[in-house]
């Protein structure tokens, strides 16, 4: 048993450990349910719509919100994600404001289901430039894990001359 040799250090026994579960705030998008870390989350806020449209921006760029006074660029993360994009109304859905900076960049998911502890993912992407970083598993449904840099790097993409 791991617990029984009196020579092993707490480092080795650790190793044995399940990893830790982290919090992740879970939503749905697209249809499917996501979750990125909390950490990479600000702030979870109503869409404040009429959004400034952004010229020549892609189909998954709502345009840009103004939340107390700071400009925040909002992207639909369904499209984003290639997936159909939620039939949302103005003002219907949240948007995840993401920790990154001065950058203010909001991803417009339908619903924020909540904070949950979630394992490392049971599998993870093979590709180092995916954006999924495998299922986990939230009180027994999966849910997809998100690369947070690397969909904040996409989605900051969107906005860059062509």
């Amino acid at each position: 048993m791991p617990g029984d040799d009196p020579a092993r250090t707490a480092a080795e026994l650790a190793l044995d450990a399940p990893p830790a579960a982290a919090r992740h705030v879970v939503f749905r998008a697209g249809g499917d349910r996501f979750a990125l870390p909390l950490e990479a989350v600000r702030e979870v806020v109503v869409p404040q719509p009429p959004y400034a449209r952004v010229p020549r921006a892609p189909a998954a760029v709502r345009g840009a919100m103004n939340l107390r006074g700071r400009v925040v660029a909002v992207v639909e993360l369904g499209p984003l994600l290639g997936h159909a994009p939620d039939s949302l109304g103005p003002g219907q859905g949240h948007v995840l404001v993401l920790d990154r900076g001065r950058r203010g960049l909001g991803l417009l998911v339908s619903s924020v289901l909540g904070v949950e502890p979630l394992a490392p993912p049971l599998q993870g992407a093979l590709e180092p430039d995916r954006l999924d970083r495998g299922a986990a598993d939230a009180r027994g449904v999966a849910v997809t894990a998100l690369d947070a840099e690397l969909l904040e790097a996409r989605a900051a993409a969107l906005f860059e001359p062509t």
